[in-house]
């Protein structure tokens, strides 16, 4: 498989991962053939970058931090706890607490595996993929931290739901600007139940303050700032500069990882969010690559503690042979990647 841009993508190529909606449905599924008319559909509903089948690369296995049937279950659950808070009903809070216990379960198994957001989004599931990254990047980063397991719960509920103050309706007698804020409205829809951890409700209340005092809504200095919502601020600034579209294009994962260390001890917890870039795919699985030889390949391995310097496979095509090599630059200190090819 390769991972590329659906502007690159032509007809007559083959799906290369399934495409879910927000509710968990099968919009596309793997290996289907692409037409001119899918891939038109896609572009439609706002997908960016798909998998796509490659002989060359058949071998390629992307390891995943969740089983895609997991992120599909939560996904389900989240629709569900969703549209109850968009039409003002109560909530099921223990499905959200089962389907966390099973991607924790998950995570914790395969806490080695390095960070990949490639999940296809569309105009559709958009929210509910980044909440489910922002969990899954929060509990992980929780894990290596040491947390204990209810704080873990916690830390991943919160992540979670860290953007229901979204879904609420703002409405005039809501008595100032600050009040208005998403973040300010998650506080008060999760501090009504019960079952939830204050602390819980204090992530969604607390995730876009910043260290510097300068974040909003309360503009909390660091020391107000409970460690679940600083890890949660470092998932979500890292998820929002991969798919924030707003400068007219997506970052990749190594300029995400650049903005950031410069965001490191001034908005951010520097601590956390080194912390982070050691398990966070810098070149994910399936990227292709221009390296400093000037050869291009596509990255088919990763190496954990050296997110940096994956194994690329290099495919070179003369008249009589195909040539392939694969050079891992763990091993290789010379070479490095020169840029990214979408």
């Amino acid at each position: 498989m390769r991972y590329i841009h659906i502007e690159n993508v032509e007809s007559g190529q083959f799906l290369g991962r399934t495409i879910f909606s927000a509710n968990g449905a099968v919009l596309l599924s793997e290996g289907v053939q692409l037409t001119v008319y899918m891939i038109n559909t896609l572009k439609r509903i706002g997908v960016t970058m798909v998998y796509i089948k490659d002989q060359q690369f058949d071998d390629l296995e992307i390891q995943e931090l969740v089983s895609e049937e997991t992120k599909r279950a939560v996904m389900q659950r989240m629709g569900e706890t969703f549209e109850s808070i968009r039409s003002g009903k109560d909530f099921n809070t223990k499905h959200i607490h089962v389907s966390i216990d099973n991607l924790l379960d998950e995570i914790m198994k395969n806490k080695e595996v390095l960070v990949q957001l490639t999940d296809i989004r569309t105009q559709d599931n958009a929210m509910y993929v980044h909440a489910l990254n922002v969990c899954m990047m929060s509990a992980l980063i929780g894990i290596h931290m040491g947390l204990p397991t209810s704080q873990l719960r916690e830390l991943s509920i919160g992540a979670l739901l860290h953007d229901v103050g979204k879904l609420e309706l703002i409405t005039d007698d809501e008595s100032s600007d600050v009040r208005k804020h998403h973040a300010w409205r998650g506080f008060e829809v999760l501090k009504q139940k019960r079952e939830l951890s204050l602390l819980i409700a204090h992530v969604a209340f607390q995730h876009h303050e910043t260290l510097d005092g300068e974040g909003l809504p309360r503009r909390l200095n660091k020391e107000e700032i409970h460690l679940y919502a600083r890890i949660v601020a470092v998932a979500n600034t890292y998820d929002n500069l991969l798919f924030d579209l707003s400068n007219g294009r997506r970052k990749l994962p190594h300029e995400a990882c650049e903005d950031l260390m410069v965001l490191a001890g001034s908005k951010l917890d520097r601590e956390i969010v080194i912390l982070f870039m050691r398990h966070v795919s810098v070149y994910p699985t399936g990227t292709s690559v221009r390296l400093s030889t000037k050869e291009t390949g596509v990255v088919v391995g990763q190496h954990k503690g050296l997110p940096g310097r994956p194994i690329v496979r290099v495919v070179k095509s003369s008249e009589s042979d195909l040539e392939v090599k694969e050079i891992d630059l763990a091993k290789h200190n010379t070479v490095f990647i020169e840029s990214v090819l979408m």
